[in-house]
Order: C-alpha cells, then sequence, then structure tokens
C-alpha cells in the first residue's frame, strides 16, 4: 500500500468536480490483486486511518484522474497536420497509403512504441483506439500495451469495399481474423477488443452482419465505428443504403447499436438519431479539434443535453490535431459556444474535464473501474503542476474558484502540465 499528498480532483455520479486542496490518495491491492484507489480525501482525515504508509508527497500539484481518448487511431499518429479538401479526399491521398505501411509487421511494432509514449506523455492513460486492417497491427498495439500495464481497447479496422489495395480486407477472412483477435485478446489483464467496421461505406452488407454477430455472441466486447461526420460521406451513405432512415440507423439494422458501442463524430444528427444513440445505450466520441481541422461541423451539445445520450472526449488522431486532452477540451468548448443552434453551450470547466475522464469511462461501461479517483476505481492518476509555464503560474495563483483554475489549464496547458503518469499505481 502507498499514499500520495497533493491537491485531488475526483467527480461526483452527477459529474461535478470535487476538488480536495490538501488531500490524501491511497492506493493499494484488491481482493484480485489488482492495484486500486483505497481512500481519496481531506488529509486531514485520512492520514490516522493509515500509519506506517509511506507517503509521496507532491507539493503544489494536482493528482487527477488518467485522461481516456474516446476514439483515436493508432495507425495515423503520422498522418497529423496533413492538408486535404475535407475528409474523402484526407482519407485517399494520407490515410490509406500510411495505413498501408502497416503490413509490415516491424512497423507496426515500432508504431506502438511512440503511439503509446505520446498517450502518456499527455497524460491518457486510456483510449478506445483503430488499428489497421492488418490483425497483427492488433497484436503490436496490445502487446506493447500489457507490458507497460494499460487500460487499452482496440480493434482490427473492417473495410472490405470502396478502399485501395494495401488496406482492403477480405470479407470472411476479416470475420475469422476479427474473432480470433477477441479470444487472443479481449479480457486478458487489462485489454479488451472492439469489433471495429471503419464506417459503412467500406464496409459490405456480408461484413457488417458479419459484425453484428460477432457483438452478439460476445456481448461485452466494444463496438467502434464512423457516423455522419462530413455531408459528403453522408450523401454517400445515402445512395448506398437509399432505404435506411438515417445513416446511424444503419448500423442498428446490422445489430452494431448497443451498450460498448461508440460512435465517432455524431454531428450531422436528428433528434431521433440522438433517441436511438439513449435508447440503445450507445454512446458519442467527440472530435472537436478534428472536426475543426477538416471542415466536418459542430457537435451539437444542446441536442445532446435536450435528448440525453453518453458522450466523451477524443483526439481522433491523426484527423485530430493533437494528443492533448487540454487542447481538445478547448476546441470542446469553442464548438459548443458555436454549435448548431443559437445560442450555443458554454460548457462549464468541470464537464470539459468529467467528459475527457469519468464521463468517458460511464460511455464506455466502465464507470467506477476507470476515470475517477473513487475508492474501488483502478489507480490510473496523473500529478498536474498548475505552474509548469509561466504564464500559467500567472493565471492559476489568481484563480478565485475551481472552475477559474481548471480552464487556465485548459486554455494554457499542454503536455508539460502534466508532470508524472501512474498506471496501476506504477509510476
Amino acid at each position: 500500500m502507498q499514499a500520495f499528498r497533493a491537491a485531488l480532483l475526483q467527480f461526483a455520479d452527477d459529474g461535478a468536480a470535487i476538488y480536495e486542496p490538501d488531500g490524501l490518495l491511497v492506493v493499494g491491492p484488491d481482493a484480485t490483486g489488482r492495484q486500486v484507489i483505497r481512500a481519496a480525501g481531506a488529509h486531514a482525515a485520512l492520514a490516522g486511518n493509515y500509519p506506517g504508509v509511506q507517503v509521496t508527497a507532491f507539493p503544489g500539484r494536482i493528482l487527477a484522474p488518467g485522461f481516456i481518448d474516446l476514439h483515436v487511431h493508432f495507425p495515423q499518429t503520422d498522418v497529423i497536420g496533413s492538408p486535404a479538401e475535407g475528409l474523402l479526399p484526407w482519407l485517399a491521398e494520407y490515410t490509406f497509403p500510411q495505413e498501408a505501411r502497416f503490413a509490415e509487421h516491424a512497423h507496426a511494432v515500432g508504431m506502438a512504441d511512440v503511439f503509446l509514449d505520446e498517450l502518456r506523455r499527455n497524460g491518457v492513460t486510456t483510449a478506445l483506439t483503430f488499428c489497421t486492417s492488418h490483425p497483427h497491427s492488433v497484436d503490436a498495439l496490445l502487446e506493447e500495451s500489457e507490458r507497460r500495464g494499460l487500460r487499452m481497447i482496440a480493434g482490427k479496422v473492417l473495410q472490405d469495399r470502396h478502399s485501395p489495395d494495401g488496406v482492403r480486407d477480405e470479407t470472411e477472412q476479416s470475420l475469422v481474423d476479427t474473432e480470433a483477435l477477441i479470444r487472443r485478446w479481449h479480457g486478458r489483464g487489462r485489454l479488451g477488443y472492439a469489433i471495429t467496421p471503419r464506417f459503412a461505406p467500406s464496409c459490405t452488407d456480408r461484413q457488417l452482419r458479419g459484425a453484428g454477430e460477432l457483438a452478439a455472441r460476445y456481448p461485452d466486447v466494444w463496438i467502434q465505428s464512423h457516423v455522419a461526420e462530413n455531408r459528403d460521406e453522408i450523401r454517400w451513405v445515402r445512395e448506398l443504403y437509399p432505404n435506411a432512415r438515417s445513416y446511424l440507423s444503419v448500423y442498428g439494422e446490422f445489430g452494431l447499436l448497443r451498450e460498448r458501442a461508440i460512435y465517432a463524430h455524431c454531428i450531422h444528427i436528428d433528434d431521433a438519431d440522438r433517441a436511438l444513440l439513449r435508447d440503445t445505450g450507445a454512446a458519442a466520441a467527440v472530435s472537436p479539434t478534428s472536426n475543426l481541422f477538416l471542415g466536418s461541423g459542430f457537435f451539437d451539445y444542446e441536442g445532446a443535453r435536450r435528448v440525453g445520450f453518453r458522450h466523451g472526449l477524443a483526439s481522433d488522431v491523426g484527423g485530430g490535431t493533437s494528443f492533448s486532452p487540454f487542447h481538445t477540451m478547448l476546441a470542446a468548448y469553442c464548438v459548443a459556444r458555436e454549435g448548431q443552434t443559437k445560442p450555443g453551450v458554454s460548457l462549464r470547466p468541470q464537464n470539459l474535464w468529467w467528459q475527457h475522464t469519468a464521463g468517458a469511462a460511464q460511455a464506455l461501461g466502465l464507470d467506477g473501474v476507470i476515470g475517477n479517483l473513487r475508492p474501488g476505481c483502478e489507480a490510473d492518476f496523473i500529478a498536474l503542476d498548475p505552474q509548469a509555464t509561466p504564464l500559467l503560474a500567472r493565471k492559476t495563483q489568481h484563480a478565485r474558484d475551481l472552475d477559474e483554475l481548471l480552464f487556465s489549464m485548459i486554455v494554457l496547458g499542454d503536455d508539460r502540465v502534466v508532470q508524472q503518469v501512474f498506471v496501476g499505481g506504477r509510476a
């Protein structure tokens, strides 16, 4: 058992932040041997309960849950900052050529190191990530994640049509490979598998049907895909599925809308789609830096609040422009103010932070497991320095309340704020 003394940031059931200026975080094994949070609260109230436990002090620092990235593309790390006219040209010109390189196993292994180092540097301790259509891309990422003790969820991309040579897979073999990967990786340590149709236009009906059958056969695996990101993409889906009520409903027809199903973007949807997400338990991965960069549109936070469905924040690297959760939270704040309706929504800093931690955990169906510092949660947390840069130090020392403190870090922060990362209680 070990303890850490610093300010603490955690979240209540309603998403409100709980801040303890002088806190104690106690970490130790549970009955299964996992390192979990045993206690978190005021130092004065807890210190006497743990005599003899070594305490590591972080003066002037904040201990917070590790960030959760709800949608990111491991193979697109080198695609960040590639200019294009929009989503579909960007895929053709940059993304597919980069993903084709993952046919080489050694390249996949090398990129797994780079990708996980970037997550760690930015304080991200769990991610839901796309791999490529090559099964060994999943092996490369999850082998290295296992070595590092990470909670990581990943899946081989399914794309058996409208895709170039080098990334297009074969329908039946892609489903055989997916099931083999589920059996090899899902539930192994802290790892999970996600059935991963790239998006409806890239998958034949036979492939989507097979994916839905696998989802029914393995109800505790995740599902991840894209929906309603770009208007050209939506027109394409309408041509391919003229009888579908909406782009989102296509996935429902194949049994791919349920708990633990995460759909990136969900920009151009209506209230019927929002209700479909809510009623099926599926969630939206909001990807504001990607949506701004590719000119895709604005996630409608007012609609999400009105109808009420699960959502959380995501970098969407490499359409997204940064691994930094601070950059993502700031972009979400700007997107919400713009919105699809006027006036937009002014998101509280506490809510932005919740979307990247406890809210993202809720979207994944891992509420109470990750994304918080409450007792029983796995001990994934980060030490933040609110004075990491001169300008940030000037701003945070004058913060009048928690929202001002958090917002200062959101607006002015980057990876320099993340002083140390703990995974499973280990630095």
